[in-house]
C-alpha cells in the first residue's frame, strides 16, 4: 500500500478500529453455556444457524421444534438432540418443563413470530426472534409486553450488527470519518424463486420489504444512529408475474432524518444487489457486499484518495457472535443491542413505507 493510502487508513485510528471490532457485551461471561431451542427447521435454521453453534463460547443447541417428523429425526440425530428434546408444534408449550432450554429462537414464517415468541415467554424462556420481528407494530408491542411480563429478554436476529465490517462502518459513519453524513444509499435485492412462503402474504406479511428490504432500512438507521421523521415510497410490481400475486416486488423508499440526512433505499425481489454507501462532506464509505452471510468488502474515499479497508478474520463469525450475545446479556442483566424495541422501530417505518406507496404521498413519523 502506498503512503497516501496508509495515511488515509491510519486516520481511522487504532481506538476507532477497536471500537468497531469491539465486544457488544464486554462484561462477565455466563458460567455455563445456555441452551437454545430452535423453532422451525427450514434452510436458514439448518444451514446457517445450527452449524454455527460450534463456534459459540456461551451458547449450545439443546432442543428442536418442527412440524415435520423427518426433520426432527434427521437433525436431532445429526446434532445429538435426545428424543425428549424434540418437539412438534402441537406440544410446543411443554418446553416450560425442560430446564435445559434457556432461550427459544423463532425461525418461522413472519406471521408466526408473535405467537411463538409470546408462548415461549409464557413458558419462562428468553426469546430470540428472526427479523422482521412480526407483521405489524401491534404484534411487536405484544411481544415486548409478553417478555417484560415474564421477566425474560427479547432479542431480534439482526446478525449484521455482529459482523465486523458493519460494526466498523457504524463507527466510521457516526464519528464523521468522511465528514458529517449527508446521504446514505442502501440497496438490497435478489431474484426470488417461485413457490416460497415469502411469496404468500398470509405467511410473510408482505413481499421484498418484509424480507431483503429490511437490510436497507436497518442499515440506514444504524449507520446514522437516528430515526426517520419522514418517508416517501414508490412500489413497482408486475402483477402478471405469478410470483407476485399477493406481495410486492420492488419498493424504492426515501427516509429523511432529523439531522437532515437523506437515505435513498431499494428493496427488490427481481434484481441482484447487496450494498450501502455513506456519503459525507469529505468522501464516502462503501460496502458491497454489505450484509451477506460472508465476504463483506469495504472501500473508503476520503480527501480524494480511495482505498480498500481490510480487517483480520474475527474469532467468531456474525452468527456465532449473535448467538453468544443473548447469553451474555442474560448473565449480565443488560439489554441486547438489538432488543425488541429495535424490531418495533423497523416495523413502524415499514408500515409508513407501505402507506406512502399505497397513498402516493409522503408520510410523517413522530420525531
Amino acid at each position: 500500500m502506498d503512503r497516501s493510502r496508509r495515511e488515509l487508513m491510519g486516520g481511522i485510528g487504532a481506538g476507532l478500529v477497536l471500537a468497531g471490532m469491539g465486544s457488544t457485551a464486554a462484561c462477565a461471561a455466563p458460567q455455563r453455556k445456555l441452551g437454545y431451542a430452535i423453532v422451525g427447521l427450514g434452510y436458514y435454521a439448518t444451514q446457517q444457524i445450527m452449524p454455527n453453534f460450534a463456534g459459540c463460547d456461551h451458547a449450545k443447541l439443546v432442543a428442536l421444534v418442527s412440524g415435520t417428523p423427518a426433520k426432527l429425526a434427521q437433525y436431532g440425530d445429526q446434532y445429538g438432540i435426545p428424543k425428549t428434546h424434540r418437539y412438534s408444534y402441537a406440544n410446543f408449550d411443554r418446553i416450560r418443563d425442560n430446564p435445559d432450554i434457556d432461550i427459544v429462537y423463532i425461525v418461522l414464517p413472519n406471521s408466526l413470530h408473535a405467537e411463538y415468541s409470546i408462548r415461549a415467554a409464557q413458558a419462562g424462556k428468553h426469546v430470540m426472534c428472526e427479523k422482521p420481528m412480526a407483521v405489524s407494530v401491534a404484534e411487536c408491542q405484544a411481544m415486548i409486553a409478553a417478555c417484560a411480563k415474564a421477566g425474560r429478554k427479547l432479542m431480534i436476529g439482526y446478525r449484521s450488527r455482529f459482523e465486523p465490517y458493519n460494526k466498523l462502518a457504524i463507527e466510521l459513519a457516526r464519528s464523521g470519518h468522511v465528514g458529517p453524513t449527508r446521504i446514505v444509499t442502501a440497496e438490497h435485492g435478489f431474484p426470488i424463486k417461485a413457490g416460497q412462503w415469502r411469496l404468500d402474504k398470509p405467511l410473510s406479511g408482505g413481499g421484498s420489504m418484509m424480507d431483503i428490504g429490511i437490510y436497507s432500512l436497518n442499515a440506514a438507521r444504524y449507520l446514522t444512529g437516528e430515526e426517520p421523521v419522514e418517508v416517501s415510497a414508490i412500489a413497482s410490481t408486475d402483477r402478471s408475474d405469478p410470483r407476485f400475486a399477493t406481495v410486492e416486488d420492488r419498493i424504492n423508499f426515501m427516509l429523511r432524518f432529523p439531522s437532515g440526512i437523506i437515505a435513498n433505499c431499494v428493496s427488490s425481489y427481481s434484481s441482484a444487489h447487496n450494498g450501502y454507501r455513506v456519503i459525507g462532506t469529505q468522501g464516502w464509505i462503501d460496502m458491497e457486499p454489505a450484509t451477506q452471510y460472508s465476504g463483506q468488502t469495504m472501500m473508503i474515499r476520503k480527501d480524494g484518495v480511495t482505498a480498500p479497508r481490510s480487517l483480520p478474520a474475527p474469532a467468531k463469525n456474525q452468527f456465532a457472535a449473535q448467538l453468544d450475545h443473548l447469553p451474555e446479556c442474560i448473565a449480565n442483566g443488560t439489554a441486547p443491542i438489538v432488543a425488541g424495541e429495535e424490531g418495533l422501530a423497523d416495523l413502524r417505518v415499514i408500515e409508513a413505507i407501505y402507506r406512502s406507496a399505497a397513498e402516493h404521498r409522503s408520510v410523517s413519523l413522530p420525531a
